[in-house]
């Protein structure tokens, strides 16, 4: 496992396994999506040991803190060494219960639901949500 001492962040962030490739990463520094301390971070910024970045990533959002410097991808048991994972349990919790949100039907052939039935199934979404 080779280690450096100065290193890229979308490389940083490819190679322990947060981006599938690191264009991708490059492109999420470039939007905007990767943060030091509530500042964009540009592609070519120097990760040090210690700092923490928030990473978004769809509707995921991740608090990664740096632990070690890892220039090649590794598999993921080893990357894990390499950061530590400090997202708020909340917000792991709340983008995990999206995909047990209730899936609402309508029968086949009922129709465009009313401005009615619109309101309940609004009603229903808020309070599974809240």
């Amino acid at each position: 496992m080779p280690e450096k001492d100065k290193l890229r962040i979308d490389k940083y962030l490819w190679a322990i396994r947060i981006f599938k490739t690191r264009t991708l990463a490059a492109d999420a520094c470039k939007a905007g999506r990767v943060k030091l301390d509530g500042n964009n971070m540009k592609p070519s910024h120097e990760v040090k040991v210690g700092e923490v970045y928030t990473v978004s990533k769809g509707i995921e959002k991740k608090v990664v803190k740096v632990t070690g410097m890892l220039e090649n991808r590794v598999d993921a048991k080893t990357a894990v060494n390499f950061y530590e994972d400090i997202t708020p349990q909340e917000d792991t919790m709340a983008f995990k219960s999206m995909f047990h949100a209730p899936v609402l039907k309508r029968d086949r052939g009922a129709g465009r639901p009313t401005k009615r039935d619109r309101r309940e199934i609004d009603g229903l979404q808020e309070d599974f949500f809240n």
